[in-house]
């Protein structure tokens, strides 16, 4: 064993320690994270208004250890503070990043930029501030340190290197009206390097950095990615992307376009519709010259169109496969599987564009085994009680108040600026390590009491359509949305679903009246709530919407040019955006109800 394999296991052994003791007295660990945040930060802006008259009159400096502010009690801070969410803030951001007002009115630390969130669950992308702060930055450091060890004591590097097929879209890079770059959080580190130097990501990619760092359709760049990797297929040790859905459309380009892929193997060249001239090129020199053997031998595996396990035959040396599968991504998993064939699929860490929130100490598990534990040094973290029917409801609960087997949407108190915020993830304490919570993932938090029907409840009617679809017709499907009417008397239901090629001639061959019953069937599978006010009346009959093939792909297109970052972009599985529901609306071919 060499020397500098040698020194990471070391440092891999000391981050993990510390990573562990991270968790091992929570309670007072909280208890710091929340008074080294008001230290700095207790007399922002948006503050004033609910601890100004704590102040020390005597006293205007803002991070001094005796300010009352500073030794707030939490109970004392939970009560004078509000609970917040996006909305509360979203006037101040859009000024600061406007120039109009400065940060101060959020942190008295620099902003460094805004990252970009999806917005695909909400109504539309959300501008979160990064603010340069050393207390952040150290416990983000812990989190995403102790998840690269936790990777490496599963697959220790290779003596030669590794080299990932890691579909990364980093290139969208906008500038608001006050200067400040925004962009994906996942982008940040190919675009902010203190020491100017290429983030050690890009060595570690198939792919150079012309494809990460486009500025074009993502269609073309996971093209790219895929040829690039088909190139030198025995080096690639790893296949990895932010999210789950992200490998999913990468695959179905592979089956799409399998041979157009072996042709510009066999020449040397890049196809014509690849027109991003910088990524076009960068790829053109990868290739090199005419592969007609390597070519050869990738389209006598490709040809046989056999997708179950295609990943290991084209990527001997893959040793495995990594991405979030939890939340709405658990619906992509077995297709993800189907794909890996003997390749082990690894779950991801549970990190907000807000803050890090919880680290996953066993990746192999399957997304409904997966648990993350609370990193306590990372945010100040509070858990509101949430229950199937009556929602999100009652007082926060500090972690030392979470019980086993109990529901919460998760509240954050930010070292960059975020105070008592809602993050919209409902997550299930299912234990503890150490003295930190364990959380399972569930689901994105309704955003209305009007809302009858969950992501939760939708995901699990849509799995058992998909078990009786396979069953009676063999078809599949691609992807799907619901929408909630709620202007309309009564208010309903659309549920939009995109079926495979071999789903869609199958449609063209039913009646409209077995379309009827597979929407009754889904119907039938939805939530106890939506059950109980559909019997009220107090909701119309559930619309089962067909949309045309590549609809949900033109729905991601369309968000990206809107300004949601390609990197994070998660379909949305509850929609709430105006334009998104015009847009699937234009997309539907046919159409059927329960009535």
């Amino acid at each position: 064993m060499n020397e500098k394999r040698m020194m990471m296991m070391e440092g891999d052994k000391e981050i993990m320690k510390k990573l562990d003791e991270s968790t091992c007295d929570a309670q007072r660990l909280q208890l710091q994270t929340l008074q080294s945040i008001l230290q700095r930060n207790a007399r922002v802006g948006y503050l004033q208004p609910h601890l100004h008259h704590l102040q020390a009159s005597q006293n205007d400096d803002h991070d001094n250890d005796n300010d009352p502010l500073t030794l707030l009690h939490p109970d004392t801070f939970r009560r004078l503070v509000p609970l917040s969410s996006y909305e509360d803030y979203a006037h101040l951001i859009n000024r600061i990043a406007d120039g109009l007002d400065p940060s101060s009115l959020l942190s008295f630390d620099p902003l460094l930029c805004f990252f970009y969130s999806s917005g695909t669950s909400s109504r539309g992308p959300k501008l979160i501030p990064y603010f340069d702060s050393p207390h952040s930055k150290a416990a983000s450091l812990l989190a995403h340190q102790g998840s690269a060890a936790i990777l490496r004591r599963l697959f220790p590097p290779q003596p030669t290197g590794d080299k990932i097929l890691w579909f990364l879209y980093a290139g969208t890079v906008t500038e608001t009206k006050g200067g400040f770059k925004a962009m994906a959080a996942s982008a940040f580190p190919f675009h902010h390097n203190n020491s100017n130097r290429p983030s050690p990501i890009l060595s570690m990619c198939a792919s150079p950095k012309e494809v990460i760092l486009a500025t074009t359709d993502t269609h073309h760049q996971m093209y790219c990615h895929l040829l690039c990797a088909l190139r030198n297929p025995d080096s690639i040790t790893a296949i990895r992307a932010p999210y789950a859905i992200g490998l999913i459309r990468a695959f179905r380009i592979l089956e799409s376009m399998w041979e157009q892929l072996c042709e510009d193997l066999q020449y040397g060249s890049v196809s014509p519709h690849i027109t991003h001239a910088p990524m076009r090129d960068a790829v053109c020199t990868l290739l090199g010259d005419p592969q007609p053997h390597l070519s050869n031998r990738i389209r006598v595996i490709l040809e046989a169109r056999q997708w179950s396990g295609i990943l290991p035959k084209l990527w001997p040396k893959a040793r495995y496969i990594a991405c979030v599968t939890t939340g709405s991504m658990k619906q992509y998993y077995q297709k993800l599987k189907f794909y890996a064939g003997e390749i082990p699929v690894l779950g991801s860490d549970y990190f907000a564009s807000e803050c890090p929130v919880g680290v996953n100490l066993d990746r192999t598990q399957p997304p409904e085994l997966t648990r993350y534990v609370i990193l306590p040094t990372a945010a100040y973290y509070e858990f509101l009680p949430f229950g199937i029917d009556t929602g999100v409801a009652g007082e926060t609960v500090d972690i030392s108040g979470v019980e086993i087997g109990k529901e919460y949407e998760v509240v954050v108190t930010t070292y960059r600026g975020l105070f008592r915020y809602r993050l919209g993830d409902i997550v299930r304490v299912v234990g503890f390590y150490n003295s930190s919570p364990q959380l399972e993932f569930v689901m994105r938090a309704p955003t209305s009491t009007a809302e009858d029907l969950t992501e939760r409840d939708l995901m699990s009617a849509m799995e058992h359509f998909q078990i009786m679809l396979r069953d009676e017709a063999k078809g599949e499907v691609l992807e799907f949305a619901g929408y909630m009417d709620l202007e309309s008397n009564p208010r309903h239901t659309t549920i939009f679903v995109e079926f495979g090629e071999e789903g869609m001639s199958l449609m063209k061959e039913k009646s409209v009246g077995v379309l009827s019953r597979w929407c009754s069937f889904i119907e039938e599978c939805l939530g106890g709530i939506y059950k109980v006010q559909r019997k009220r009346g107090d909701l119309g009959p559930l619309v089962l919407s067909i949309v045309k093939p590549g609809s949900f792909d033109g729905l991601l297109l369309s968000a990206v040019e809107k300004g949601a970052p390609a990197n994070q972009y998660k379909p949305p599985k509850i929609i709430r955006n105006r334009w998104m529901i015009d847009f699937m609306e234009a997309s539907v071919v046919l159409q059927a109800t329960t009535e």
